[in-house]
């Protein structure tokens, strides 16, 4: 029933098919007023040649009253449909009562129009072609909703009818029509119904066809400047608009300033509050920034992270007012605002370089709680090509053998003998020397760049094992340590079996480290690969245990051959008496659990002691070797300062000058 009503023309439209109905109408009146005023001056001129031709000037009057002021009367409609048409269209109208009005003043002029010329035709037993024309130019030239046309012509056609009922036919001699004229009378009026359904129908599909589309390029449009989440602006606009900013002749360049906001603690916010929650804060700050600078270009730059292209006048004020706002945000979670800033340097317009800055200088500050603002500056510029460095020559170092594998003891606690290694990255550069991994770990985590280091460090280890193994040499079990992003990036399991199978080494002397943070990212892939792992016959360490609050949840969820205790534990091992109930109960649970243990950190002979008191089986730390080259490491166990367990200990090697 709906949709029959909907056919009918009863449905209430919006205003854009409003709109697109009245600007067909309007172009549709343009052709009619035309073709009638053509068709009327035509007349005009055809019956004035007539009544000349044919001398009837005495009965002008006649001809006045019967066809002259019909001719006049539409032609002047025509013309003033022509016009409010020529309006509308330019613009220059849009008053839709006007436009309504003129064009139901026009149909009816039509209609009247037809009927009073076909009833004269018709009584001189002519065809009422005038009064079909009207009709079609009236109801199916113009749109019109069906019901509406339903009404214009069922009363239009009838009053006709009616009156052709009540004439003499001139082919019959009798009073009102024929059988035929009847059927042929319905069969026209039923086919004009059908036109200005179909037309009205064909007009609105086509409406709703292109007020969809219109909707979504204004969806889009909206997508390409806005961020979808907060609602403010994106990084294309940003980019695009922060350009033209630094390259106006009237920009003061002195004065301007990039800021980048971080808000500290929000992954943990989101972890215990939700994404729903975490959402919604972060659209709360994010039109906090913008409120908070409103004459400036305010964007999301991602995630918990703000660009702002400001002013540098009050910006320091305006940045400690919005810190003290978002404080007041904070739950049970603390959050705080960081804020990096960067000031273009002379002609400087790269709008990425200037974000990237003000992030560096941003992140020089996270976990400093005593700082909200640092200002990008000399120090920060030389971390900063230090860190493009790293990204831009990662590959390089790699292809030329810079990277070197750099080995740190792991030793039994009832014998200080060497049962494991860990592998550690260290980069020999020309240019900086010796880079430690604190320099550069970050960076390629940052950049996604890490899964490289890590495949090198395979391999790398790989074939170590290979050169000892050929040339009867001393070589313990290592320990690899696996970043998040590995298991993101690349396939890093397979990498690991296919090295594994070129160097021929036996999978127990691989062991795969994963820490703890990166378990607590709910990531669907990682749960998989540490399960591959463990069946492809890998010994799976979790790392850094204790670093994070939800180590307990970790262990129920995952299963783990050693337990590595955080080096934080052993800190301030004399002075802080908790230290030991508590190591000595992880210990306990590792047992429990059927777990090794191994404690990071050692570095006294009091903590090794009591390690070996509580039951833990392994430990590591500067007590026993910091991490050196391989060559330095059998250096360490031939001259007896390091013992090798027996288990991996090669009675028969060589002490050679350089292994």
């Amino acid at each position: 029933m709906s949709t029959i009503l909907k056919l009918l023309g009863f449905e209430k439209h919006s205003i854009y098919v409003r709109d697109y109905f009245d600007n067909v109408n309007m172009k549709s009146s343009i052709y009619m007023s035309l073709v009638i005023i053509v068709l009327e001056i035509w007349m005009i001129i055809r019956l004035t040649l007539t009544i000349i031709r044919d001398h009837l000037q005495n009965n002008f009057m006649h001809y006045f009253e019967r066809y002259y002021s019909n001719y006049l009367i539409l032609l002047f409609m025509g013309f003033l449909m022509l016009f409010c048409a020529v309006r509308y269209l330019k613009g220059k109208s849009k008053d839709r009562s006007v436009i309504l009005i003129t064009k139901w003043v026009f149909m009816i002029t039509c209609i009247c129009f037809g009927i009073k010329i076909s009833i004269n035709d018709y009584s001189k037993g002519e065809q009422i072609i005038t009064f079909l024309t009207m009709e079609l130019f009236a109801l199916c030239l113009l749109t019109w909703r069906p019901f509406t046309a339903f009404l214009i012509s069922g009363i239009s056609y009838l009053y006709f009818y009616f009156r052709m009922d009540q004439m003499i036919a001139v082919n019959t001699g009798d009073t009102g029509t024929t059988l035929a004229t009847k059927i042929n009378f319905f069969s026209i009026w039923l086919s004009t119904m059908m036109v200005c359904i179909a037309n009205y129908n064909r007009i609105k599909s086509q409406a709703l066809k292109d007020e969809n589309l219109q909707e979504i390029n204004k969806y889009l449009s909206k997508l390409s400047i806005e961020d979808d989440l907060t609602g403010i602006h994106n990084m294309v606009y940003f980019r695009s608009e922060a350009e033209k900013m630094l390259n106006y002749v009237t920009t003061d360049r002195e004065s301007i300033v990039f800021l980048f906001f971080d808000i500290e603690n929000f992954k943990s916010y989101n972890e215990k509050y939700g994404f729903h929650a975490g959402n919604e804060l972060l659209i709360k700050i994010a039109h906090m920034i913008d409120d908070a600078f409103k004459s400036s270009l305010v964007s999301r730059f991602s995630d918990d992270h703000f660009v702002v292209l400001t002013s540098i006048e009050g910006a320091k004020n305006t940045i400690g007012q919005l810190s003290g706002e978002i404080k007041k945000l904070q739950k049970e979670v603390h959050l705080e605002l960081k804020c990096g800033a960067y000031k273009p340097v002379g002609d400087e317009a790269d709008v990425s370089q200037a974000c990237d800055r003000a992030r560096f200088a941003c992140n020089s500050i996270k976990k400093h709680f005593d700082r909200t603002l640092r200002l990008y500056d000399k120090s920060l510029e030389d971390k900063f090509q230090l860190k493009q460095y790293i990204v831009n020559n990662i590959d390089t170092a790699i292809a030329n053998g810079y990277i070197k594998v750099y080995y740190q003891p792991i030793v039994l606690t009832e014998n200080k003998a060497i049962c494991g290694l860990e592998a550690l990255a260290r980069w020999h550069d020309p240019n900086y020397g010796i880079l430690s991994p604190g320099s550069f770990i970050e960076v390629l985590e940052e950049y996604r760049q890490i899964y490289k280091l890590d495949m090198c460090i395979i391999e790398s280890v790989c074939r170590d094992y290979r050169e000892a193994a050929d040339n009867n040499q001393p070589f313990a079990p290592v320990s690899l340590n696996f970043s998040r992003l590995d298991f993101e990036l690349c396939d890093i399991v397979g990498y690991l079996c296919k090295m594994v199978e070129k160097y021929n080494v036996p999978k127990e002397f691989i062991d795969v480290e994963i820490t703890e943070s990166a378990l607590t990212d709910q990531q669907e892939f990682l749960p998989n690969a540490i399960k591959n792992l463990s069946e492809y016959g890998y010994k799976v360490w979790l790392d850094d245990f204790g670093s994070g609050y939800s180590s307990l949840n970790v262990l129920k969820d995952f299963h783990f051959d050693v337990l590595k205790i955080d080096m934080k534990f052993l800190s301030g091992f004399s002075q802080n008496e908790k230290t030991r109930p508590i190591l000595e109960n992880i210990v306990n649970l590792t047992k429990q659990l059927r777990m090794l243990s191994l404690t990071e950190g050692v570095e006294t002979q009091e903590q090794f002691d009591f390690l070996g008191t509580i039951g833990c089986d392994r430990a590591q730390g500067y007590l026993f070797s910091k991490p050196v080259p391989i060559d330095k490491l059998r250096e360490k166990i031939f001259s007896g300062e390091l013992s090798l367990s027996d288990k991996y200990n090669v009675k028969s090697a060589p002490v050679p000058a350089n292994v």
